[in-house]
């Protein structure tokens, strides 16, 4: 079967790598975003997925939208059918019409749960036992089309959302090829979502900012949530003070929301119930580095408080 792959990000290239390696499927060439600025230095660089097609030899075409003349080049690559995952722009009516089998969507979440852009990190941040990913048939609606696939994980209690997509990336991008066998051998049955949908829009970096008057186990899923985008912060003197998520410490309590205690071995900090214990900051200006190493240094960590 002649499949088009559409993808941008680093989270995408286990689908394409593992579709191009697919007996029965033919990858015809590869949809993906313009290249963009990265870094300091705002180098225009390919995405991830436009970086391993070209390994590939697999011809690509980069548009931010899906446009007509767009539509027309995706046309001529004569897919029958198309696989996406998280291209990161809508497919319009008339570019879903191209593949006679449709465009399949390998997303983050177990639908109808998390529709959008930020499965994995909603499903952490609100402390779903259960995760998991989805192949369905894409339509207009957000996430709305019919499912014909799913896995299901249950996370480590200290998992970040970026761990997770990681580890759901790999077995994701096996469910995604085992749904275009099925649609090519005629198997595939998808069936109607079924259920309250929730949502995932994508997070800003003000999601990222932890509120030490909530209780520890909130901010924990808060932070781990957010890491590694948009990440973790607070304040600490009016500047921006950046961490990865910091552990539980169910047998500390007592210290206030946002106070420091630092014992000369260990760094805390207040919540509204128990203390937690940072691991890995970043104070303003400077790079990452050890909570510990950052508290001897700051002399005065005892009695700080973030805000």
């Amino acid at each position: 079967m002649r499949v088009l792959f559409a993808g941008t990000p680093e989270v995408a290239v286990p689908s394409l790598d593992r579709l191009a390696a697919e007996p029965g499927i033919e990858l015809v060439g590869v949809l993906t975003r313009p290249d963009a600025p990265i870094g300091r230095k705002r180098v225009l660089t390919p995405s991830p997925v436009a970086s391993r097609a070209a390994e590939l030899g697999l011809p690509v075409v980069k548009a931010a939208r899906i446009t007509a003349e767009v539509t027309e080049q995706l046309a001529a690559l004569r897919p029958e059918a198309a696989a996406i995952v998280a291209y990161g722009g809508l497919v319009p009516p008339a570019a879903l019409a191209v593949p006679a089998y449709g465009w399949v969507n390998l997303h983050f979440s177990l639908l109808p749960a998390w529709r959008g852009a930020a499965p994995v990190q909603h499903a952490v941040i609100h402390g779903d036992d259960v995760m998991g990913a989805s192949t369905f048939r894409l339509e207009e609606g957000l996430d709305t089309g019919p499912i014909f696939g799913t896995l299901a994980l249950t996370p480590a209690a200290d998992a970040t959302a970026g761990e997770l997509l990681g580890e759901l990336a790999v077995s994701g991008a096996s469910l995604l090829a085992r749904t275009l066998g099925g649609i090519a051998d005629g198997s595939a049955a998808p069936q109607p979502q079924t259920g309250e949908p929730t949502y995932a829009p994508k997070l800003s970096l003000e999601d990222g900012r932890l509120d030490w008057e909530q209780p520890a186990v909130a901010i924990h899923r808060r932070a781990r949530g957010v890491t590694p985008e948009p990440g973790a912060w607070t304040t600490l003197g009016g500047e921006r003070f950046k961490l990865e998520p910091p552990r539980l410490r169910s047998d500390v309590t007592g210290l206030p929301a946002g106070e420091l205690s630092w014992d000369g071995k260990t760094l805390l900090v207040g919540t509204a119930t128990h203390a937690l214990e940072l691991v890995r900051v970043q104070p303003a200006g400077k790079k990452m580095m050890a909570a510990a190493d950052w508290a001897r240094g700051a002399a005065t960590a005892e009695g700080m408080r973030f805000a």
